[in-house]
């Protein structure tokens, strides 16, 4: 077991490590679209890519329909492992939607031997997501 402190400088270094690994400005929190954002997700227990939907319920139905509408172009030319959910429940209870692709080896933040095949998945993943996103978002935007 690690300290709170000892696991808030692991997922640091990780972070840290990453960033100079990979050195690459992602898109994130900047889609300019209400709500959607593309995030990474790595802890003791899993690590993931996904694109979240947390905007009002109006507006997170509607981006939502045309995400479905391109599901079978991200699962055919992106991503064939992406998951969508959506009805999405976080840790603290916040419902959102999410399209996510799973890492499918075990790892952990606490495990320095994982970070590696972590940081390839989170490279290659989020490039292809952005990929899509890059592509498509006019189609999203509407």
């Amino acid at each position: 077991m690690f300290s709170k402190e000892q696991s808030r400088l692991l997922r640091e270094n990780f972070w840290t490590s990453f960033g100079k690994s990979f050195p690459k400005k992602w898109i994130l929190y900047n889609t300019k679209i209400k709500g959607l954002s593309f995030k990474f997700h790595f802890d003791t227990k899993r690590a993931l890519v996904a694109l979240d939907l947390e905007d009002d319920l109006e507006n997170r139905i509607n981006c939502w329909e045309k995400l479905l509408v391109l599901k079978f172009i991200l699962q055919s030319k992106y991503l064939p492992k992406a998951l969508y959910e959506e009805e999405y429940y976080l840790e603290n209870g916040k419902e959102l939607s999410r399209i996510y692709v799973p890492l499918e080896l075990k790892v952990s933040i606490h495990n320095k031997n994982s970070w590696r095949d972590v940081m390839e998945f989170f490279n290659e993943t989020m490039s292809k997501f952005e990929a899509f996103f890059e592509e498509y978002k006019d189609i999203i935007k509407r």
